[in-house]
């Protein structure tokens, strides 16, 4: 099973190196088909979110599948491999498998025991399946993860108050100002994560929110999740007017360009005021050149770690709890797994038994003459299937259960020299 994952996450790479192999949504279709079309690479599902890029293959060669995952990563992220190699992680079968059931967990996320990369596993599999990257070992691979996913959340109690990138952001935001109250707040994007802002700007006494976004839909739809926060909403056009009347800006946007920049902000922004800008979204929406400005503070998804830090202690025994649940969902794939290689035997087992069967089953009936036979055939035919399926069951049950590599094998081999099945 040449199952292996190559990436990089906060673990590895800092976000200006992150940002560049970022793969949005809109291009998974081509990336995939173009990975597929590699000699070595048969199956492909691609995790990507703001912390982490995760490309999972199953390789014909693994070596050579990986050498050419690793290339293409170069020239998408446009990166010389010398200066790409150090952020990557390369993890192979059994630590690939454990690396997707802690990922689907949110054992290896920033804030541990996060919710949200569950659905973003979730979706990994949906759209792999669509773009038809995933064949039978992903398939069943990330099957196991979020079942792996799902029981570290409810039997554990990991994801209770557990953090998440936007609540932490907020918090950041907090520990800068002590009281969000007095302060006007401006949000750009109104997908998830900014709901998630919303919602805990609102738990920390923030009153004055602005949301600014590309598409009235959206924001309304935001806005309808909490009608008596009077958020206000504008369009993209409006969005350096709002933030020259805000104190404190968070940024949530899908956009692959920054949207703020030094030469931005320095027309816009009087300079007796101060603007702090929290940027949570990966490529990045605001420019690190911001900060050259004396009036302006700005934050990535790199700077909440700190923030981060403070919440985790109390979950680690939580971790260690949920990854002996893991062992038992690594363990359920690999026996699956397993179960794989000797589908060539007990297929020409079958197959042998049953011509076998057939030709009995011919003669027999050609000796009872044609008015008997005709009469009598299926039930003839059902009583021989049902012999055969019987005399095959417990040999293939027992053969599929054997988890003793070479015991298998060597049964495997006994099989094939007793019924002669390379003939």
């Amino acid at each position: 099973m040449n199952i292996a994952v190559v990436g990089l996450s906060h673990k590895t790479a800092p976000v200006e190196v992150r940002e560049k192999l970022s793969i949005q949504e809109v291009k998974l279709q081509g990336v995939t088909a173009q990975l597929c079309g590699y000699a070595h690479i048969e199956e492909v599902a691609i995790l990507s979110t703001c912390n982490r890029l995760e490309i999972y293959i199953v390789a014909t060669e693994t070596e050579r599948g990986i050498q050419e995952l690793i290339q293409f990563l170069s020239e998408y992220g446009q990166q010389p491999l010398q200066e790409l190699r150090p952020h990557l992680f390369i993890l192979l079968y059994q630590d690939a498998i454990m690396h997707l059931m802690r990922v689907a967990a949110g054992l290896d996320s920033l804030v541990l025991g996060e919710g949200q990369i569950l659905s973003q596993v979730k979706n990994t599999h949906k759209l792999g399946q669509q773009h038809k990257g995933i064949g039978r070992l992903l398939n069943k691979l990330f099957k196991q993860g979020i079942t792996a996913g799902k029981r570290v959340r409810t039997e554990t109690n990991i994801g209770t108050g557990a953090v998440s990138i936007s609540s932490a952001a907020v918090e950041l935001a907090q520990m800068k100002v002590h009281n969000l109250e007095p302060y006007r707040i401006a949000i750009i994007g109104a997908g998830k994560m900014s709901c998630l802002l919303v919602k805990h700007l609102l738990a920390k006494g923030a009153t004055n929110i602005a949301i600014v976004n590309r598409s009235t839909r959206r924001a309304e739809e935001l806005a309808s999740k909490f009608a008596d926060a009077n958020l206000q909403l504008h369009l993209l056009p409006q969005m350096m007017e709002v933030i020259t009347e805000s104190d404190l800006v968070f940024t949530s946007t899908a956009s692959t360009e920054p949207l703020l920049d030094r030469a931005k902000l320095e027309t816009h922004l009087d300079q007796n005021r101060s603007l702090l800008l929290f940027d949570i979204s990966v490529p990045r929406n605001v420019a690190a050149d911001v900060n050259e400005l004396d009036n302006v503070q700005a934050f990535n998804v790199d700077d909440l770690k700190a923030v981060v830090a403070q919440n985790q202690e109390s979950r680690r025994q939580m971790a260690r709890e949920a990854e002996i649940l893991l062992d038992e969902e690594v363990q359920a794939f690999e026996v699956w797994a397993r179960s794989l290689e000797t589908v060539n035997t007990i297929s020409s087992l079958r197959s042998k038994v049953e011509n076998i069967r057939e030709q009995e089953l011919e003669k027999a009936l050609s000796r009872l003459g044609s008015e008997f036979a005709e009469k009598h055939k299926e039930v003839i035919e059902a009583l021989t299937r049902g012999i055969v399926n019987k005399i095959l069951h417990d040999p293939m049950v027992q053969l599929r259960a054997q988890q003793d590599i070479e015991a298998r094998q060597q049964a495997m081999q006994t099989l094939e020299v007793l019924f002669n099945l390379n003939c």
